[in-house]
């Protein structure tokens, strides 16, 4: 990808999106439910788009949320639905339209209190309170929505739904949902029930999901290390769902903690560009977090998360911004040094396009590691009967059970891997990224990144199709291919390929939104070696596409 000339820059005015346009859009432009394009699909994270492209408008929510309704009651699920919001301008509109519907549908919604944004990891942590002790077949379980692009640009709005185990919701429910939306949609919406806004607000019960949350936060976090150590920390939620929830964190806690940037605006104007010149609340971005770099000799560890708070940057004043795969290692080191009370035989999960530095943690601790396909759903079984004691995504996304050993939250949280950071100073009195070269020096050091190739809509398919019967190559980048494979170890289809050598490897999988397909890719033997990962892997799946 090329970098942008302003890059790591602020927001110019040319770069802010039109919130009145955006706003009008949501309600005013309709689907065509015979374009792909347009009709609601469900990716890693829910539906995502913008209702300026006619991808994510009113149709579409009132749609979807009519399904989910629809779906929570096939399955028995008679319980509250707890449904938050981020900070995107598309989040408030489509909120109001899925309470309307949930309304219609006489469904308990439970709403912030005060009228607040809800971070992802709040709503999970909602669910699985309502839900503990339950059984599987209970009929008062709950569920949960998050309105939500994550770190997407502010142009867009996105709808995730959780349900009662309260993490991302399988492959077979989102389909389900999926099918019926656009099932309603090429009906006119004609099977949709609804209320008034007013009376739907009437209806809504209200929850502290803020303080039931904060409050609960020494349960995973060792706090109190933190606030005897004095760690100074910097909180930046850019812009997001957090921004109450860090102020609260510290004050609640007594921690020396600053809420870097308060701000909250629609058009993230005081965001700086990201690597492609879009504002993207990226917290794993150098180029996003510039502002906060620039004032990381301030505190002894600072933070920042995306619009929703499921994901995490850590910036240190001796490592600067570390890569999201570098902490996780470090993170995995830490806690299964210093959780006593989990399990011992907790396994370790991660995404198969994550380091392979976190596979030599891994089997030097002892443990075993739960390698599955990109998708934080697939950690939600092991976090909720504690066999899996931490799971993360190479994107900046994890969880991990409660110093107790039982279930936190299901779905990523960015606040507890943030507040993770202080502990591991606090405990260590050591920063993460220092001990992250400890880690390298024992394991190696390797060279990771993610690039695109383009890809038309065909050649996306094929490569999902892909067999590693296919691979017909013997080398990768000058060593021999030790494996080739298109399901996970740890089971389920990768939607792609991962090829391996002794020293690297590369995985290729299609975007759910775009042209294109990524490359991941890691060496052991430096940037030039990957540099001929790359090269080799594209060479490798373009020439397994055109067969």
């Amino acid at each position: 990808m090329i970098m942008h000339p302003r890059a790591g820059q602020k927001a110019q005015q040319e770069d802010l999106v039109d919130v009145d346009a955006l706003l009008d859009s949501y309600y005013d432009l309709h689907p065509d439910p015979a374009d792909p394009d347009q009709a609601v699909s469900f990716g890693t994270s829910g539906h995502r788009g913008s209702s300026l492209d006619v991808a994510f408008n009113e149709d579409h929510i009132a749609a979807t949320t009519q399904a989910i309704a629809e779906y929570r009651a096939a399955q028995g699920i008679r319980g509250p639905l707890f449904i938050g919001r981020d900070t995107h301008a598309l989040s408030r509109p489509a909120f109001d339209t899925a309470l309307e519907v949930l309304a219609g549908n006489d469904v308990s919604a439970q709403v912030d209190a005060l009228d607040g944004y809800t971070p992802t990891p709040a709503v999970s942590h909602a669910i699985l309170v309502h839900n503990r002790g339950r059984a599987a077949t209970d009929p008062g379980r709950a569920d949960g929505i998050v309105v939500t692009p994550s770190h997407n640009p502010p142009r867009d709005g996105g709808f995730k739904y959780n349900p009662p185990h309260g993490g991302p919701a399988d492959t077979e429910a989102t389909s389900w949902i999926a099918d019926r939306a656009n099932e309603l949609l090429r009906d006119g919406l004609k099977g949709v029930r609804r209320h008034g806004r007013q009376k739907a607000l009437q209806d809504a019960a209200r929850y502290d999901y803020l303080r039931t949350y904060v409050q609960d936060l020494p349960s995973v976090v060792d706090l109190e290390a933190i606030r005897r150590a004095g760690v100074r920390i910097g909180a930046d939620p850019l812009g997001g769902a957090a921004v109450d929830y860090w102020a609260e964190i510290g004050e609640m806690h007594d921690l020396d903690l600053t809420v870097v940037n308060p701000a909250v605006d629609p058009q993230w104007s005081f965001m700086t560009l990201d690597r492609d010149g879009k504002i993207r609340m990226d917290c794993s971005s150098p180029w996003a977090m510039a502002s906060l770099l620039e004032k990381r000799d301030e505190y002894d560890i600072a933070t920042g998360n995306d619009a929703d708070s499921d994901r995490h940057g850590i910036v240190t004043p001796d490592g600067g911004l570390m890569n999201p795969n570098h902490y996780l290692a470090t993170a995995i080191t830490y806690l299964f040094a210093h959780r006593p009370d989990w399990p011992a035989g907790a396994k370790v999960g991660k995404t198969v396009v994550s380091s392979s530095l976190i596979d030599r943690v891994v089997a030097d601790l002892g443990r075993e590691l739960f390698e599955v396909p990109v998708g934080f759903k697939w950690f939600v079984p092991g976090l909720i009967d504690s066999s899996v004691g931490f799971g993360g995504e190479e994107s900046a996304g994890a969880s991990f059970l409660r110093r107790d050993g039982s279930v936190w939250t299901t779905d990523k949280d960015g606040i507890i891997l943030a507040l993770l950071a202080s502990e591991i100073l606090a405990v260590t009195g050591r920063s993460p990224s220092t001990l992250h070269a400890e880690l390298v020096e024992r394991f190696g050091s390797s060279a990771y990144s993610r690039t695109d190739a383009p890809a038309d809509r065909e050649a996306k398919a094929k490569l999902k199709a892909l067999s590693p019967a296919q691979v017909t190559a013997t080398e990768l980048a000058g060593e021999p291919i030790v494996s080739a494979i298109t399901e996970a170890p740890s089971g389920g289809a990768i939607g792609g390929l991962k090829v391996s050598t002794e020293s690297a490897w590369f995985a290729a999988r299609p975007s759910g939104t775009e042209d294109i397909y990524k490359i991941y890719a890691e060496s052991f033997k430096g940037e030039e070696h990957l540099a001929e990962v790359q090269q080799a892997a594209k060479d490798l799946v373009d020439g397994a596409l055109a067969d």
